[in-house]
């Protein structure tokens, strides 16, 4: 929580005018008077340093910036998602390269993909042929990844998990 005016309890601060011009220590009732002479609040922006740091303007205007900081702090960080690529044991090689090229758009977007292999009815029975098209459907993706999870046989196949290196 931020502390304005009264609020702060240090006997002595470091001030900073509006212009961010550096005042020098002062006592707290002191730069409080500085403050309301100018029209403006006095607030605490460093309470751990020592001695504490506090900047005279206006809180609006001081929180109106903050909110401003956090929004492009927010805009810059990127999302990761879980994004999905089905195959079949059964695709055709044009048809898993056109997959392969989703899922290396995916990687170099910074998501992370799952790749679920689909079987069906007696397939079931050959996991091994199943687990040799799935690694075979790794070979094709280009850009250097990492695989996140295994691939884990569950109820109609194959999952796992990769990401960019």
């Amino acid at each position: 929580m931020i502390k304005t005016n009264e609020k702060i309890t240090a006997l002595e601060l470091r001030v900073i005018d509006e212009a961010g011009a550096n005042i020098g220590v002062l006592q707290t009732a002191d730069a409080l008077q500085m403050a309301r002479d100018k029209g403006m609040d006095l607030i605490e922006i460093s309470p751990n340093a020592k001695p504490p740091v506090a900047k005279i303007m206006s809180f609006d205007k001081y929180r109106y910036q903050e909110e401003k900081k956090l929004k492009k702090q927010r805009a810059g960080q990127k999302t990761q998602e879980l994004k999905g690529v089905r195959i079949s044991g059964r695709a055709a090689e044009h048809d898993l390269q056109v997959k392969a090229k989703k899922v290396n758009e995916f990687l170099n977007e910074g998501h992370i993909v799952e790749i679920q292999l689909t079987m069906r009815g007696r397939e079931k029975a050959n996991r091994e042929w199943a687990r040799q098209k799935l690694l075979d459907f790794l070979k094709m993706i280009s850009p250097e990844h990492k695989v996140l999870l295994e691939p884990k046989y569950g109820m109609r196949g194959f999952n796992m998990q990769v990401i960019k290196k």
